[in-house]
């Protein structure tokens, strides 16, 4: 749906997903193609190349993918779902770009009256001629089925009857052989392969001969096999933590050639994947999963890599899925790389650099590495402040490998990024990450730790490094996923960054605000704080919640980046709510459930401090509120709280009457949101203090002549705040005071929470940013016409005119369909047509998930797309909007999704894979086989 707006158009985009797939649960990877694959529990399948090349499909079954696999020199792959179903995708071109396409699906029937297990596959070898793939079975059957058109080749398979009658007897009657666990193609010879049966029988079947010519009778549970590179030996790891060598000839092996157990002597867990890989010069790589003393590290999740003398367990921070190597060199026989995905991110090791470092991800990278608290979106960063703090990440990420990164496939043919984005994510251990958001991949560039100005409860002997010489195992702990934060009250709530001065503000969960500044190189200094008491001596009120952080009083030497000088403590020590900065005035405002304050950080003094508490509201004075915290549990819990108390008699009907007020209250909250009722709010409602934005504007407040610099604040009650502020001349800034008076203050007839406060000038456009007009960026705005108030409630869009704030217009929101608003931000349309036109629009996301762009000055709707599922929470929580008419919201703890509401400003794939130059019949498969699905497409 489209609608023209004078040549400015919005189209609603998918457009592209950052991060790493959520709960993922199959790995596969194209050595021709140089792509990898990633399958999620959700029934995504993903496909990653060189940066910039990715494509993402979705199964229609709701079901997990278990298994994927590229199709030998060719552009087709194939999934397996716990369904049970099997499908075939393809890249296929369409305009110059690849798409990733579903071009069919099946599902295997046995014969009438076969029980399921018969056709339960367990195990998939995609065939070398590109044309098989042999599907073992729960039941011990193997199924040969031609592709791409899933036609079952009867006389071909390989029942569980002809295995066991070729069996020796004094083996098939001792056990049964259990489901089919492996199958693994010779490599130097396409007609073996060797079928491996769960209780350890593994079979060498000759495809053509249709007949077994080799049975190896192992007789632990078996849990993988590989057969080396030369086609002599086969490998298989057992569920008691042993692997097995067996060399492969024309007769029965008896006993095992080798059997080692790597940590033994005690009992070990299973290995669950063993790879033996030959180098050019020099003893093999052998890499394994698992196999740990159960006992003493049965917790841990461990790969293996021995070569020669080397012998190395990687120790990972979530659990292990799969992994495979990518191999280089003039023949492709050099192992270079390991690639690991684990349940929380995709771990890549260089095998070819002394001491096997870890190759940074491109992509894929755990944005949850620590929690998410917030997000801060920053446009068109300035060269100067780019490179800065890009060198001040590059020093941090010394410790990883210089080695390329390795999945090169495909070609990126989108264009380069028009500017340069920042996206700050605020995490909960005190992080603060610098992401470039220009473009498909969201890469990292910098990290931030804000811990150091603190005490806090973190071991200083806990670090990720290398274990200690001589331990045995050999752990070296690998990733970064580390979800355990050393104290939640560092949790990052509120982010700022000026890029045109390079000032950064972060405010916390324990009523911190931070104020920072670039510095290229490292520097020891004292972090001067400034306690802020937002209760203004107001008696009967007593902090429930969480204690402040006590701040380092010696001299904290801080590396290369953004680096503390100031910090504001609030008291009570309640999560940050609001925070803006103004670098032009050198001035921060903050806000918290209980009021807001003014802070002058060149000279480092409070300017203003504003107590909104509600004499009625002890609900603000329980802490912590944190974001994930509703107020319908808030409410359950008063509930509970009241009826626990023990009250006299006099008191008895004060109860009931509260205990009806809450229950009326959460009976409104459990009706759908499109039912809710339109009606004035109490002013005695929890929370009404709580400041819920920040605005500082040089506009028009005491008269109609003289525009002044002043601060705007709006609460959770409907209140606004209007404060004039008196700045020093810039020679007598340093030592004169900052002052603020109360200028004016406006009640919202229905008290709804104010979440957006915006100035509009005499053109009806927002006010520039602080520096933006010093710096050329934007035109400066007219100060002849009369200036406008925007005020966003959760309810309505109601414009006033300045200085005399009378109501001129009003768009409601909530009148429509009982929406409540719930994220706004300010956004520069430009034409797609004509480079020089634009128009400026409010962006707003509501409860029920919608994005609507406001028009302005007139506050006319101008469309409304359906963006993010109305019970996705967390998702419409975490929006951020963008300048230039984009967003960010979490679909999950680990991924972003990106979507675009401009014309201009799209960031998507665009890439092209080409099928392998020796593909076979790779090209015959191009058309979709009769009876096909119908197509998933996202680019």
């Amino acid at each position: 749906r489209r609608k023209l707006v004078r040549g400015c158009h919005y189209p609603a985009r998918q457009t592209v997903e950052h991060g790493f797939p959520h709960q993922p649960s199959a790995l596969g990877y194209s050595p021709s193609l140089k792509l990898l694959a990633i399958g999620t529990r959700s029934g995504a399948i993903k496909l990653y190349g060189a940066p910039g090349v990715e494509f993402m499909g979705l199964h229609d079954e709701n079901a997990a993918v278990t298994q994927v696999h590229f199709m030998p020199h060719q552009v087709e792959l194939v999934t397996l779902l716990d369904d049970n179903s099997l499908h075939m995708w393809t890249l296929r071109g369409h305009n110059g770009l690849s798409e990733l396409l579903e071009i069919g699906r099946f599902t295997l029937t046995g014969p009438p009256g076969a029980p399921p297990s018969v056709t339960r596959v367990t195990a998939v070898l995609a065939h070398s001629s590109g044309e098989l793939l042999l599907l073992g079975t729960e039941g011990g059957h193997v199924f040969v089925v031609e592709v791409p058109g899933f036609r079952e080749l009867e006389e071909r398979n390989i029942s569980l009857d002809q295995i066991a009658s070729s069996v020796p007897d004094d083996y098939i009657g001792r056990r049964n052989l259990e489901h089919v666990e492996a199958l693994q193609e010779n490599p130097v010879d396409p007609d073996q392969v060797i079928i491996g049966y769960g209780r350890g029988l593994m079979v060498i079947w000759d495809l053509e001969k249709k007949l077994a010519i080799q049975h190896i009778p192992a007789t632990q549970q078996l849990e993988s096999v590989c057969w080396t590179e030369d086609g002599k030996y086969i490998l298989s790891s057992h569920s008691d933590g042993s692997y097995c060598r067996w060399m492969v000839g024309g007769q029965d092996t008896n006993e095992e050639e080798k059997s080692d157990i790597p940590y033994g002597h005690f009992p070990c867990k299973a290995i669950s994947k063993i790879v033996q890989l030959p180098t050019e010069e020099g003893p093999p790589f052998l890499l394994f999963s698992g196999g740990m003393p159960r006992a003493s590290y049965g917790d841990r999740h461990c790969i293996t890599v021995i070569h020669g003398k080397k012998h190395v367990a990687l120790d990972f921070t979530s659990r292990i899925i799969d992994f495979f190597v990518i191999r280089d060199g003039p023949e492709h026989t050099e192992p270079s790389a390991l690639v690991v995905l684990v349940e929380e991110e995709l771990v890549v090791i260089d095998l070819q650099t002394e001491g096997w470092p870890i190759i940074q991800t491109p992509y894929l990278v755990p944005l949850h590495s620590s929690a998410i608290t917030c997000s801060h979106h920053v446009s068109t960063i300035p060269l100067k402040l780019w490179e800065r703090i890009f060198a001040a990440g590059k020093h941090q990420n010394a410790h990883y490998s210089k080695k390329p990164w390795p999945v090169t496939g495909g070609q990126n043919l989108a264009p380069d990024p028009p500017q340069r984005d920042l996206l700050l994510t605020g995490h909960e251990d005190g992080t603060v990450r610098f992401w470039d958001a220009s473009g498909v991949c969201l890469y990292p560039m910098y990290k931030l730790s804000t811990a150091g100005v603190f005490h806090t409860d973190a071991d200083p002997n806990d670090n990720m490094n290398q274990g200690t010489e001589g331990e045995w195992p050999p752990f070296r702990k690998v990733g970064c996923f580390d979800p355990y934060s050393d104290d939640p009250r560092l949790g990052i709530q509120k982010i700022h960054l000026c890029k045109y001065s390079g000032y950064l503000t972060v405010a916390g969960t324990a009523g911190q605000i931070l104020m920072l500044e670039l510095n290229d190189e490292a520097a020891e200094q004292t972090v001067e704080a400034k306690v802020v008491d937002l209760l203004q001596g107001q008696e009967g009120f007593r902090w429930k919640g969480h204690t402040q952080l006590d701040i380092q009083e010696d001299p904290v030497m801080f590396p290369a980046g953004f680096q503390p000088f100031a910090v504001v403590q609030c008291q009570p020590p309640a999560v940050v709510t609001a925070l803006t900065l103004h670098s032009e005035w050198k001035l921060i405002a903050f806000g918290t459930s209980h009021g807001f304050g003014l802070y002058d950080y060149q000279q480092k003094n409070s300017v203003l401090i504003k107590c909104t508490l509600n004499p009625s509201d002890q609900l603000a004075m329980e802490g912590p509120l944190s974001r994930v915290k509703s107020i319908k549990k808030s409410l359950r819990q008063s509930f509970r709280r009241i009826r626990r108390s023990r009250v006299s008699l006099r008191k008895q009907h004060q109860l009931q009457e509260a205990n009806a007020r809450l229950e009326a209250e959460l009976a409104e909250m459990e009706l759908a949101p499109v039912q809710r009722k339109i009606e004035a709010r109490s002013s005695d409602d929890s929370f009404t203090g709580l400041v819920r934005t920040l605005y500082f504007a040089d506009t028009f407040l005491s008269d109609s002549s003289h525009n002044t610099p002043s601060l705007w604040a709006g609460t959770n009650g409907g209140c606004v705040f209007a404060y004039m502020l008196r700045l020093p001349s810039v020679e007598h800034r340093a030592d004169e005071p900052v002052t603020a008076q109360l200028s004016k203050e406006i009640q919202l007839m229905h008290r709804a929470p104010v979440v957006g406060i915006v100035v509009l000038d005499g053109h009806g456009a927002p006010l520039p940013e602080p520096l933006e007009v010093a710096h050329d960026l934007a035109r400066a705005p007219d100060m002849q016409g009369s200036h406008h108030l925007l005020v966003v409630s959760e309810e309505q869009f109601k414009v006033f005119t300045l200085p005399k704030v009378s109501a001129k217009m009003k768009l409601k929101l909530t009148a429509v369909d009982g929406s409540r608003v719930r994220r706004v931000g300010m956004a520069w349309f430009g034409s797609s047509r004509t480079e020089d036109y634009g128009e400026s629009g409010l962006l707003v996301l509501t409860n029920q998930g919608d994005v609507h762009v406001v028009s302005l000055p007139h506050v006319k709707m101008q469309v409304h797309y359906p963006c993010i599922r109305r019970e996705d929470v967390s998702g419409i929580a975490s929006c951020v909007f963008t300048k230039h008419g984009q967003g960010f919201y979490l679909i999950s703890p680990s991924e972003f999704e990106r979507f675009s509401l401009s014309t201009r400003c799209v960031v998507e794939p665009r890439c092209l894979v080409e099928a392998p130059l020796h593909s076979g019949c790779s090209n015959q498969h191009q058309s979709q086989p009769d009876g096909a699905s119908s197509t998933h497409r996202y680019s």
